[in-house]
């Protein structure tokens, strides 16, 4: 493993350098890997393992045909390389449970008839494990039981995959009954396409992991767009001032350079009244949300995140709520706004190239 400072704190990742693709397939030369579930992270990870070489099968419900049809166009084919999840998981060596938290709670009693000793059980989140009181999925003891959780959506990973950037991910080793647990997990990260990987727990993997989500990712992100929106709308200013102020420049101009070379960079490459106006602002906003993550940690570590989640998920109409919450955010006129202006965007951007850059992803991928 490469020791790398992280703001002063050293931490030890794993690199393809330290672990090429080449020794993963090595590790995997024998294994059957079966993804059961084709909705998110499925095909993505399915996909990459299956360009990088691996033996690859998918598990899939039939009655769900979207996702089935979706596998079948994938190029993944029925009595050969496509499954329905029982058969998949018995015919696996390594068992990828990558349906929703919510459904593999219902799919657990089916997989586990279907693990017998050594075969080893993958997670790309720890929801399932460390809130098993809540779920049921309790793993036999002669089971390695892994995780490699991408720091990206499905769409990320294979996004990254194809443009040769990968995406980074985190694992973590809860059960090691073959002894081979951690090579077949770093394996298994390095066959999806992973950037890098850093080790952590499935505890602290899904402690961050919702309430990043719930938080600065998703749920806070979209909640303090809505709100200075509204405030620019109040005051007599038009949709696309108002959207191109609170989100047109964040996602197209200033994240990209945080991403280029961090938050600092990002500031100094503004104008002054910009630079002073924010961070004179930030400490405000910390200090009025600091609360608000607290008490989000909380109760994911109590487990009262995962308890709304099993409880809405589980529900039969679940997915008809679903449509109709996304309905309302995407007819707001917020995002309607955001239709337009991103309709209004060049066809053909022009290409960024960054000097700066270069020399980052080329270590990244070394």
């Amino acid at each position: 493993m490469a020791k790398i400072d992280f703001g002063g704190v050293i931490e030890e990742v794993v690199t393809r350098k330290e672990f090429p693709l080449t020794k993963a397939r090595r590790v995997l030369k024998d294994e059957v890997i079966a993804v059961l579930g084709y909705g998110v992270q499925g095909p993505a990870q399915s996909l990459n393992l299956r360009d990088n070489g691996f033996n690859v099968i998918v598990g899939q419900s039939p009655q769900f045909k979207r996702d089935w049809d979706r596998a079948v166009a994938d190029g993944w084919k029925p009595g050969k390389t496509l499954f329905d999840i029982e058969e998949a998981a018995a015919r696996g060596t390594i068992v990828c449970m990558l349906v929703s938290d919510a459904a593999q709670r219902a799919i657990w009693p089916v997989v586990k008839r279907q693990l017998s000793p050594g075969k080893a059980l993958y997670f790309s989140h720890g929801f399932s494990i460390v809130y098993k009181d809540q779920t049921g999925v309790v793993p036999p003891e002669y089971v390695d039981v892994i995780m490699v959780a991408p720091k990206g959506s499905g769409t990320s990973v294979r996004r990254n995959f194809l443009s040769g950037a990968g995406i980074n991910a985190s694992f973590a080793i809860a059960q090691d009954y073959t002894g081979r647990a951690r090579e077949r997990c770093i394996a298994m990260g390095i066959g999806i396409g992973s950037g890098y990987l850093f080790p952590t727990t499935f505890e602290h993997e899904v402690y961050s992991d919702l309430t990043g989500e719930r938080g600065v990712l998703m749920g806070a992100l979209a909640g303090i767009m809505e709100a200075q929106y509204e405030v620019l709308r109040a005051n007599g200013h038009s949709p696309s001032e108002a959207f191109n102020e609170t989100v047109e420049e964040l996602t197209q101009s200033l994240i990209r350079l945080v991403d280029e070379n961090g938050m600092d960079w990002m500031y100094s490459n503004c104008s002054a009244t910009a630079q002073r106006g924010a961070l004179d602002w930030k400490p405000r906003f910390k200090k009025a949300v600091l609360p608000l993550f607290k008490e989000l940690y909380h109760r994911v570590k109590t487990g009262k995140e995962t308890a709304r989640v099993l409880r809405a998920c589980s529900k039969p109409d679940y997915q008809k709520q679903l449509q109709k919450e996304l309905e309302e955010m995407r007819n707001s006129e917020m995002w309607r706004a955001g239709a337009a202006v991103r309709a209004l965007r060049p066809k053909e951007p022009a290409k960024r190239v960054s000097k700066s850059t270069k020399g980052v992803a080329g270590r990244a991928l070394s």
